[in-house]
């Protein structure tokens, strides 16, 4: 094929994008990246790599501040956020490197621009007309606002404050969600006094209501505050601060306002609709195996109705490459996605949450394993817990975890939760001690009838 035609032509080279491209190639398949920016997209270059990597520091900064209780002497002499951005950047750097590497190993060539999808199997960068057999829209998303609400000094989103060149004193966080939570801890870590203020009645909503309850506990332990169940009504500016209103009435003076109010579909002037894409809301409309409603155009990552996750769209794109390929892969369980925030303690989930699951099945079975009794979590001096959710006379529709590092155990409880496994198929399993993943075993071995470390 001509260098204007392939395959598979892919607009967005982010996690779902590079994820189709690397994997057509690998079936043989001819493929064309249109990105922008950067290969890596949000995840890489502007979300899960360099928070993480801040999360990362912020850990180390408690530790050290802490280190008299594990009979360590040290002292906190400040933050360097020069040096902590060179870290993360350079985290970056040496992944991006990576990606380009296998762009070039898998022979997919990369074309710089903004593209705009013009027919069913064309997209236009430029002047230039790429044309595919198959067309995967893989665009990503952005950070929102609300309506009336300007961004720009004193108020920022988190592509801003991943790059603050300084640790504000006070931040107002507009958003308990997974990025106003992460970023509240962070700032919290490094000194900062953060008040969070989200609408719903809860902090992480959408989690189950056992992890919100745990997380607030902690919250309020770290001097994190939170406004819960009210809405934001206004923010001003003066030279030195940032003034917010809550329909309460209260109002909080800030260095920072960040805007953490969710992600939307970066769709907008890219010619989906005008080419005949079904929309919803700014969202591209696809049936269970990623096809939209025009033939040989699928879509794949955030601007999908669902959960914004870098992971989904990785595996999103792995499932279209494979599709186009004729595998005939296993259509993607929504609910066996697994989801992580990564705040100070951490929160994992897996399936349903308990009211999802008693919305579906009725009557549930639900069993809480405190971490009180794991070892290994007495040693970190974390606190939290295992919660299973379990259908009547049925396996495990639901797991959710709560405490430092739970993340890392979240991969047992997908295979736990995908495997339609019983409490009786897990409660044999050996589980090394001490470790954390033991906190499993223990909720099954009570959840089969035959508890040991359980308390109360």
């Amino acid at each position: 094929m001509s260098d204007t035609s392939a395959d598979l032509v892919i607009l967005g080279g982010g996690s779902g994008g590079y994820a189709c491209a690397f994997r057509a190639a690998e079936l043989g398949l001819s493929v064309i990246v249109v990105e922008k920016d950067k290969l890596g997209g949000t995840c890489l270059h502007r979300g899960c790599i360099p928070t993480k990597a801040l999360l990362h520091a912020a850990e180390i900064a408690d530790n050290v501040r802490e280190g008299d209780q594990f009979g360590v002497k040290s002292s906190l002499e400040g933050i360097d956020i020069n040096g902590v951005n060179s870290y993360k950047d350079g985290v970056i750097a040496q992944l991006y490197k990576g990606l380009q590497g296998l762009a070039k190993l898998n022979k997919v060539q990369m074309v710089e621009g903004t593209g705009t999808f013009v027919a069913p199997n064309s997209v236009d960068v430029n002047g230039t007309r790429y044309t595919g057999k198959n067309v995967v829209l893989a665009s990503g998303s952005y950070a929102k606002t609300l309506p009336g609400l300007d961004l720009g000094g004193r108020i920022l989103t988190s592509d801003q404050a991943l790059n603050l060149d300084y640790v504000p004193e006070r931040v107002v966080v507009l958003g308990g969600g997974v990025i106003g939570v992460e970023f509240a801890s962070v700032w919290r870590s490094f000194g900062a006094d953060v008040t969070i203020v989200e609408a719903l009645p809860r902090l992480v909503p959408l989690e189950d209501e056992y992890a919100s309850k745990q997380l607030e506990r902690a919250f309020r332990k770290r001097g994190i505050k939170f406004k819960t169940g009210v809405r934001f009504t206004g923010a001003t500016q003066t030279g030195d601060a940032v003034t917010v209103s809550l329909e309460s009435g209260e109002q909080f003076e800030a260095d920072l306002l960040l805007v953490a109010v969710g992600r939307g579909p970066n769709t907008a002037a890219m010619g989906y609709e005008e080419a005949g894409v079904k929309m919803d809301r700014g969202f591209v409309l696809t049936d269970e195996r990623l096809r939209t409603n025009l033939p040989n155009v699928y879509a794949v990552g955030d601007i999908v109705p669902g959960l914004q996750l870098a992971h989904r769209g990785f595996q999103q794109g792995i499932f279209v490459a494979e599709q186009i390929a004729g595998q005939n892969p296993k259509v993607i369980d929504e609910a066996g996605i697994p989801r992580v925030t990564y705040c100070k303690p951490e929160v994992a989930s897996v399936g349903l949450t308990e009211a999802a699951a008693r919305e579906k099945y009725g009557d549930v079975q639900t069993l809480v394993y405190d971490l009180a009794g794991n070892g290994k979590s007495k040693i970190l001096k974390t606190s939290g817990g295992v919660k299973v959710i379990k259908a009547p006379d049925g396996p495990v529709v639901g797991m959710t975890l709560v405490g430092e590092r739970v993340g890392e155990l979240i991969g047992e409880a997908q295979l736990i939760y995908g495997w339609e496994a019983y409490p009786e198929d897990v409660a044999p399993l050996v589980h090394a001690h001490p470790t954390q993943t033991e906190a499993i075993g223990e909720a099954f071995l009570a959840l089969a009838g035959k508890p040991l470390h359980v308390h109360g």
